[in-house]
């Protein structure tokens, strides 16, 4: 179990949440709840309606019914600025980092974004101290501080994945959606994410969508598994590892293994 308290409200929590593609339920009447302060992992196989519900929880996606409370609010209806500056971040896809921009000026430009200034006075970003100073911070709060200055396109896989966290941490959430941060990582990539983490854990509560079980055990405090966009079960690593019904549906010859 989490060392969370469970009286506290949740930080976010979803109520009957179904959302369909056609006659495919990709998620189906999905409660889900996730303590102040938890790292909560989902898991499921490939199709099981996770990166959906990630995309309806940060505003991309519209449910078709059920509710999104986000620290104690309803944001179901919420485009995705509006739940940003409430404190929900989605970590940031490749696509969003400008290449030719180093590092530094991607971050601060995340900083300048959140504060809601105009993408017209970028060029200036990075040499406005109110935005370098928050992105230098908070670069090297995942460990890429010396690579401040390279060009973002210059950056290795494991450095671009940083980079995205990065910019998603800029803008100071409390919740910090993670949608496979270690995918395409080697394992020294992944080693170094799960350390960054694991120091993450606590500073901000972090919903993870994770392919890797080892990564996965290593920080969870909770586990919720979709199948076919429902929950399967929810628990500590340890009740999910010994849960049959989660074996046979999903882990499979890997519950060996985690």
């Amino acid at each position: 179990m989490t060392g969370t308290s469970t009286s506290a409200a949740p930080m976010l929590e979803t109520r009957a949440l179904v959302k369909r593609f056609g006659g495919l339920a990709a998620t189906d009447h999905l409660s889900l709840s996730v303590a102040v302060g938890e790292l909560h992992a989902l898991i499921g196989p490939n199709g099981a309606g996770k990166t959906t519900l990630i995309g309806q929880l940060s505003g991309e996606l519209t449910p078709d019914a059920g509710r999104i409370l986000f620290d104690g609010r309803d944001v179901t209806a919420l485009p995705v600025d509006q739940r940003s500056r409430r404190g929900l971040a989605r970590s940031f896809q490749i696509t969003s980092v400008f290449p030719s921009f180093s590092a530094l000026d991607n971050v601060a430009l995340a900083v300048q974004a959140h504060a809601g200034h105009s993408f017209r006075f970028w060029r200036d970003a990075a040499r406005d101290r109110r935005l370098s100073d928050p992105a230098r911070a908070v670069l090297e709060r995942v460990g890429l501080g010396a690579r401040a200055d390279v060009p973002a396109s210059a950056l290795a896989h494991g450095e671009k994945r940083q980079l995205e966290l990065a910019m998603a941490l800029a803008t100071g959430p409390k919740l910090l959606l993670l949608d496979e941060p270690m995918a395409g990582m080697g394992p020294e990539e992944s080693a170094r994410m799960v350390e960054l983490l694991a120091e993450l854990k606590g500073g901000v509560t972090i919903l993870l969508v994770e392919h890797d079980m080892d990564a996965v055990f290593a920080l969870a405090d909770r586990i919720t598994v979709l199948v076919r966009g429902a929950a399967l079960a929810s628990g500590s690593p340890a009740a999910i590892r010994a849960d049959a019904a989660v074996r046979e549906a999903y882990l499979g010859e890997e519950g060996e293994a985690v």
